[in-house]
């Protein structure tokens, strides 16, 4: 049975809706692989900066940190933020038609990305990029949750989440092939003054508009009904997602808190002045007096706002979902597996990112080949890690409730030892194999992490998760782990002719030093989650859930 749900719940469900012995359909598997697909678009779109960074530095005149701000903060924070409004409005309102107008201004502003003549106009670009992808993984995951039973969640997050690898992979290849024909072709640039790096941007980008007009051909599932949880339209959804965009926006947050309260109010000036203490500190400590630009101050200046809008966010869904809070920020288990998880990004992300910059820069490897090698390991790795992560995972969860949790542990140890190996050695087979290997061990984790969290909430509050855990994937992993290998590996520069050249062996070998804070996360989760996953009705209905 589908229907096209108009909205998500006004915080009713029905128990009388539950449908019986849900099974997923051939329609469910062709939904799947079209989110595949848009999956596929969005990491393209996303990673293709990666195997452009040289050009883009030296045609724009930046430094290792600026490409790590750049390939991180610029980008994650928006796309954390709007993820949290936007994830709400996947709540309730249609998912299908959400996922495609994300998909077309996302793909829109990867093409404007081509048009940027410095670093300001390129960061404009990116930052639409992160508003768009942020509809993605909330209607997504929230799809396939009503698409596919719990059983079965784990393996069919695990194979959209392989459109992850997949992209990234075909990013890179696609990258260097449109520079190289492009600059071959255009010595001197080409029409409109564009280089081969403008090119890319402009060519990758056109095709996600066609497809966000396939997906909006998509039927719109039951919500719920694979739970037996039917719930049903939010009587507003636009209203609601106005009300949800202000918890985040500067003044509008002031201008929730005080509706809630003098104390309210206090808490929240008090909470964006420590914010904005906090981001001084560190822009004063990481600054390097070596390069000419305000990298830091962009860097921890976007961190800062992310982080206070989350808090604003949080205190507002306190006041207004007192169970959908309760079930995210009131859950340790939740809280844990997001973190945990968001380090073992932190650490994936940059390792995707900057790849490609080190084998071209420290080992000497031409952009082609390294992009052909490093795109087909990519694409190959993560896709057999993150497949078998999320079978092996399924797996563990009938054995044991917390049972996904190790296999999130995996993505955290596993990478330890080829990264060590691969960013030591100068011999490019070596670092290829282990760039497979890290690659492979760290993209186990995903789908076990996304399903971990999607089963310690109600259905009504799917899209909402996912927007929480990808703040942890984001404004933990994306924000730092690109911006963190790039400030410490021009820290450990070198002047060269009174420019600046970056040590990325240094900043890529310092990724090694989170794992032991993800994994004390990780093993709380492990000791949390069964009791957590048990107790979710009990506690929503505690916190004033009608079920």
């Amino acid at each position: 049975m589908s229907v096209t749900v108009e909205g998500e719940n006004n915080g009713a469900i029905s128990p009388q809706a539950e449908v019986k012995s849900p099974e997923a359909s051939s329609y469910s598997w062709y939904v799947l692989f079209v989110l595949v697909i848009v999956y596929i678009l969005n990491f393209i779109d996303r990673q293709i900066l990666s195997i452009l960074a040289v050009d883009i530095k030296a045609d724009l005149g930046l430094t290792d940190a600026d490409m790590g701000f750049l390939g991180g903060a610029a980008f994650a924070v928006f796309y954390a933020l709007f993820g949290i409004p936007l994830g709400r409005l996947a709540d309730n309102w249609s998912r299908v038609k959400l996922l495609s107008i994300g998909l077309a201004l996302w793909s829109i502003m990867t093409a404007l990305s081509g048009f940027a003549r410095n670093q300001v106009e390129l960061t404009l670009a990116r930052m639409g990029v992160g508003v768009g992808e942020a509809t993605a993984s909330p209607t997504a995951y929230s799809l396939i949750s009503d698409y596919f039973p719990k059983r079965q969640r784990a393996t069919a997050l695990a194979i959209y989440s392989s459109g992850l690898y997949i992209g990234g992979g075909v990013s890179l290849f696609l990258g260097a092939l449109i520079v190289q024909s492009w600059d071959a072709a255009f010595p001197q640039g080409g029409p409109l003054g564009l280089a081969g790096w403008h090119a890319a941007f402009v060519a990758v980008g056109i095709p996600g508009v066609l497809v966000g007009l396939w997906v909006a051909t998509l039927r719109e599932p039951v919500r719920g009904a694979m739970d037996g949880l039917v719930t049903p339209a939010h009587p507003a959804p636009f209203r609601a997602f106005a009300s949800d965009l202000s918890m985040i926006v500067p003044p509008f947050t002031l201008w929730g808190a005080l509706k809630r309260g003098p104390a309210a109010l206090a808490i929240n000036i008090g909470t964006g002045a420590a914010v904005a203490t906090f981001a001084y500190i560190m822009i004063q400590l990481t600054d390097n007096p070596a390069t000419p630009d305000k990298d830091a101050f962009a860097q921890w200046s976007a961190v800062g706002f992310g982080y206070y809008a989350v808090f604003s966010w949080a205190s507002t869904l306190r006041a207004k979902d007192p169970a959908t809070f309760r079930l995210i920020w009131g859950t340790p288990a939740f809280i844990c597996t997001t973190i945990g998880y968001g380090l073992v990004a932190l650490a994936a992300y940059a390792l995707a990112f900057w790849s490609a910059p080190y084998a071209e820069t420290v080992l000497g490897l031409p952009k082609k080949e390294l992009a052909f090698i490093l795109g087909a390991n990519g694409a190959v790795s993560g896709f057999l890690g993150v497949i078998i992560g999320g079978r092996v995972a399924d797996y563990l969860r009938t054995k044991n409730p917390a049972g996904r949790i190790l296999v999130v542990i995996l993505g955290v140890l596993g990478p330890i030892v080829p990264i060590g190996i691969g960013h030591t050695t100068d011999n490019a087979t070596l670092f290829y194999v282990m760039n497979f290997l890290a690659g492979m061990l760290g993209a186990t984790a995903l789908g076990a992490a996304a399903a971990t969290t999607q089963d310690l909430v109600l259905p009504r509050m799917r899209g909402t998760a996912t927007a929480a855990f990808f703040l942890g994937t984001t404004l933990v992993g994306l924000s730092f782990g690109p911006y963190m290998v790039g400030q410490i590996s021009d820290l450990a520069g070198t002047m060269v002719d009174g420019k600046l050249v970056g040590n990325l062996r240094v900043g890529i070998l310092s990724l090694i030093a989170v794992a032991p804070i993800a994994l004390g996360l990780l093993m709380a989760a492990y000791r949390t989650v069964p009791k957590a996953e048990r107790t979710i009705v009990e506690r929503a209905r505690d916190a004033g859930e009608p079920v």
